[in-house]
Formats: C-alpha cells, sequence, structure tokens
C-alpha cells in the first residue's frame, strides 16, 4: 500500500513551484535536507521519478506533471475542509489569503487592513502583492482564497463581485498646467508612459487611447506607477494613474493633474474567488469591508483629485 502524506504533498507543491530545493524549504519554514528527505521518501513510496535534478534546480519528469495536477486537486480539496470548519464558526476567524493587483495595493491596504482587525480580530490576513494573471493562478490552485483585481475576469472557475468604480487622471508636468486636455486621439501623438507588460492598468490606458499598432518606442516601460509619475516630473512625458493613487504618487513630485473631457477612461475593482469555496458567505462580507475602505479613502482624498 502506497502510504503518501499531506506533508509530503505539500512539500512536492512548493518544490514545483520553486523549482529549487533551497527556496522551497524556505518556503515551507523547514532544512533544505528535510525537504530532499521528504521528496526522496515520496519518490520511493511511488516507485517512480518525480523530478530531474540538475545543478541549479530542479523540474518535473512526465509523470511528475500529472502527479501535480493531482496533488493539486488534493491540497485544494484539503484547504476547502478547513474553511467549512471556518464556515461553521460563529465569527470569521483563522487564516486570510488575499491577492492584490500592484495599482491598488499601496493605496487601499492601509485603510483596509485596518478596518478588517476591527470587524474581524479573529482573522490572521496574509497578503499577496503581483500581476493579475498571477493572482488568477494562485487562486485556481488554491494558494490565495480571494483576490482584489481590475474587472472582468472571465474565468469559468471563478465567482466575481463589483466593489468600485474609479476614473483615471492625467499627469503631465507642472509646466503643462493650463495646456488643454488631450483627447485619446491626441494621446496617440504623445510620449506616453506605461507600466510594463503583463500589468492590466496598461492595457486600460492603452485601450483607452486606442493604439492602433505599436506603441511609441521612445517611451518607459515602468515597474510601478511612482517610477512613472517621477519621469513625468523630470520633463519626460505623460502618463494616466488611477484616482486612488493620486495623493501617494504626486505629493513629491513637480506634476499637475487633470480630468479627460467627455467619456473619462476609468476600471471597475472587484473580488474573485473560486466558486467552490466554502468560504464565499464570509467572502462577501469582506467585501462589504473593501467597498467602505474604498469609499473612506475617496472622501479623505477629495479634495486632492482634480475638478
Amino acid at each position: 500500500m502506497i502510504n503518501i502524506t499531506l506533508k509530503q504533498l505539500r512539500y512536492f507543491e512548493a518544490l514545483t513551484r520553486h523549482g529549487h530545493f533551497g527556496r522551497a524549504a524556505d518556503a515551507c519554514s523547514i532544512s533544505q535536507p528535510a525537504l530532499s528527505v521528504q521528496i526522496k521518501d515520496l519518490e520511493e513510496n511511488l516507485g517512480v521519478v518525480l523530478f530531474e535534478r540538475s545543478a541549479r534546480q530542479v523540474r518535473l519528469t512526465g509523470f511528475g506533471q500529472d502527479f501535480a495536477d493531482r496533488a493539486r486537486d488534493i491540497l485544494r480539496a484539503v484547504d476547502e475542509l478547513g474553511d467549512l470548519a471556518r464556515l461553521a464558526k460563529d465569527r470569521m476567524v483563522g487564516r486570510l489569503r488575499i491577492g492584490v493587483i500592484p495599482t491598488v495595493a499601496p493605496y487601499l491596504l492601509p485603510t483596509l487592513i485596518q478596518r478588517l482587525h476591527k470587524a474581524h480580530s479573529g482573522l490572521d490576513v496574509h497578503i499577496r502583492e503581483t500581476m493579475t494573471q498571477k493572482l488568477i493562478s494562485e487562486l485556481l490552485d488554491g494558494r490565495l482564497d480571494t483576490a482584489i483585481v481590475a474587472l472582468p475576469v472571465s474565468e469559468p472557475g471563478l465567482a466575481e463581485t463589483a466593489l468600485f468604480d474609479e476614473k483615471f487622471v492625467l499627469v503631465r508636468s507642472a509646466q503643462e498646467a493650463a495646456a488643454p486636455v488631450p483627447s485619446p486621439e491626441g494621446m496617440r501623438e504623445m510620449k506616453l508612459l506605461l507600466l510594463e507588460e503583463g500589468h492590466c492598468f496598461r492595457d486600460q490606458a492603452v485601450s483607452f487611447c486606442n493604439f492602433r499598432s505599436t506603441l511609441p518606442s521612445d517611451g518607459l516601460d515602468g515597474s510601478s506607477l511612482s517610477t512613472l509619475v517621477q519621469m513625468v516630473g523630470a520633463g519626460i512625458g505623460v502618463t494616466l494613474i488611477p484616482e486612488m493613487a493620486v495623493p501617494v504618487e504626486t505629493r513629491s513630485a513637480p506634476v499637475s493633474l487633470a480630468r479627460f473631457k467627455g467619456d473619462e477612461p476609468g476600471r471597475t475593482i472587484g473580488m474573485v474567488w473560486r466558486k467552490t469555496s466554502p468560504l464565499a458567505p464570509q467572502l462577501m462580507e469582506i467585501a462589504d469591508v473593501v467597498r467602505l475602505s474604498a469609499e473612506q479613502l475617496r472622501t479623505e482624498n477629495q479634495h486632492l483629485l482634480p475638478s
């Protein structure tokens, strides 16, 4: 009889994800030799090699890939059993793993975390900040309970609920404060600074400006809104940022802000989670806390936004 433990499956999943014994051991908070022993025992129990090992990394074998797909399903089911137990309690307690996109996290999280602690003091909140596609992948794999992203996501396995809408504002150098606000078509003639590939905010900005072909080659692909705003302050170009980012990103840069005329660009921020998650009723409560946090943030910062 094959005897596989949940501990071995979790170590296997970590090694699959990191592709390196040292990083996987760190993620599991154990020593590398201990992780190696558990993986070796798992392979000996199965009688099949799961990983191709080299000096710098490990790769799944063909069988290892098939095994990884089943292992993820098992671990997700086990986590959901724990979620069922948490759901049966009178109040929301235990670990809650929330993913947040980078163009929301720095601005919303301080207010959100404070409200979550007040509303649900028994929660142990773990935050993961990364781009949408990674969040969706980790959500489907069971490594996150929910994620705050721009909607729509349109992933069949996920439920979505809208949280709030926000507009984008134009950021230009301080010297351009009195200049007319360009149209979307006019934006195509300017040096538009954008986030690097993979950020949904980049796609939204490109869509508003209606770029029909390649983007200007003399622009800047930044890794954060902060970088883009500082470059605008240095006179390099223009950019768009969401309203919630204005107080943080423009306080130390010599820039001016303007709203677009007519149909303003914007986005809908929402929460997503697995349709099979037993935590769905509790996550709807968390969604209400996120909405209140966003409303509080907007009220506090209204005087800083362009009219």
